[in-house]
């Protein structure tokens, strides 16, 4: 077991604060293994949607909630989402005899549903993988491999690890994905546009291309993106522009989100396999773009900028006023480039981190730093973007 203390704290908190939380996240990326650490032992009730012992607790869903004291889990809850307005009505009572924390793969449906129904009495926090902070610095070429889903990165062997997460795969395929409104899609159709987008990953999208190569329309290729993105196993990262007398590119870039899957789908077995293709540059993007969205909180915030003349910046970010901007480089001695002096400029950076995979952090300009990934987080907490972790503390 790898403690994931700052998701417990934050959850902890969050349930001390609203009377429902609500995880959200794919399936098996840790959700009611942390539900279950957080309840202990003797939750005053659990119910797991996806037992048809559980499931007929609640038939008379009322009658078997409205009575029980403390804590009470709700696993699988977006096969129940009638339940929400129960949950409103059982979360209004005072004193508040029970608080619920409701687990759920994640839908747009579910977290609409939850939102409408339980809107200021619910809290939803995204449980996602394993990073860095929580496997540790030695841990990172594993983490990259693999990618952090528990069973994939725990796994005994680099084939174990790639054998789940093919299964994986198929089982979002023919699972999940109908689920979540692509029923009437073929899952080898759908896997191919998976397919397709790790391919394209940490590019630019391009509809057009897309629905060509699949022979449909650029506006299904546009939903099934979407719909992807809402499962939470792809990256829609928007561009950031403003009148800055430039051709800004205003389309999205897109990502898988989880390194590990992108590698199943690329057919990248080993470290070997994953450093001599193509995409090894495309991937660590990738795999820092996680980590920054999670440590600064950047799920709706976040942004790339890039110019049609070519000037680019990886990932950008507000906070306090100031703009902070990062830079992604496969290379363990990067230097300063052109596109990197015309991002601090145009956009008037406060900083910008060069973010590599080597050991040594560096300062390249005066605003510019190299910083590796394994150091980056602290880095984040002396410029004061996010707090202390518990284990740092």
């Amino acid at each position: 077991m790898i403690p994931r203390q700052e998701l417990l704290k934050n959850v902890t908190k969050a349930l001390s604060t609203f009377p429902v939380v609500a995880l959200v996240g794919p399936r098996q990326s840790g959700k009611t293994t942390l539900a279950r650490e957080i309840a202990g032992t003797s939750p005053a009730g659990y119910f797991d949607l996806e037992d048809p012992e559980h499931l007929a607790r609640l038939q008379n869903p009322k009658l078997a909630l409205e009575g029980l004291r403390g804590l009470v889990v709700i696993d699988e809850i977006q096969r129940a989402p009638a339940l929400f307005p129960l949950l409103r009505v059982l979360a209004d009572r005072s004193p508040l005899p029970a608080r619920f924390l409701v687990l759920g793969s994640a839908a747009p449906e579910l977290v609409r549903d939850a939102s409408e129904s339980l809107a200021g009495r619910i809290a939803v926090l995204e449980v996602g993988g394993f990073e860095l902070g929580e496997t540790g610095a030695t841990s990172l070429p594993t983490l990259w491999l693999r990618g952090g889903f528990p069973r994939s990165f725990l796994a005994e062997s680099d084939a174990a690890s790639l054998a789940w997460r093919l299964q994986f795969v198929q089982a979002f395929l023919e699972r999940d994905l109908p689920q979540l409104g692509l029923g009437a899609a073929a899952p080898e159709a759908l896997r191919r546009f998976w397919t397709m987008l790790a391919h394209y990953h940490g590019q630019v999208w391009n509809g057009a291309e897309f629905a060509r190569s699949l022979g449909t329309a650029e506006s299904t290729a546009r939903r099934h993106l979407d719909l992807l993105a809402g499962a939470r196993v792809v990256r829609v990262l928007p561009p950031w522009f403003e009148n800055l007398g430039k051709r800004i590119v205003k389309t999205p870039k897109v990502f898988l989100r989880d390194s590990g899957l992108a590698h199943a789908l690329l057919q990248l077995p080993t470290r070997e396999d994953l450093f001599g293709h193509p995409k090894v540059g495309a991937s660590w993007e990738g795999l820092v773009i996680e980590h920054l969205v999670r440590w600064l909180d950047a799920e709706r915030d976040g942004f790339f900028w890039g110019t049609h003349a070519g000037a680019e910046l990886d990932f950008l970010v507000v906070r306090h006023g100031k703009r902070w901007g990062f830079e992604i480089k496969f290379n363990e001695a990067p230097a300063t480039t052109r596109s990197m002096h015309t991002a601090v400029a145009d956009l008037k950076l406060e900083r910008l981190w060069v973010v590599h995979p080597g050991a040594m952090s560096f300062p390249l300009t005066e605003k510019i730093q190299a910083t590796p990934l394994a150091e980056l987080r602290e880095e984040l907490v002396q410029a004061g973007l996010i707090e202390s972790s518990s284990r740092e503390s």
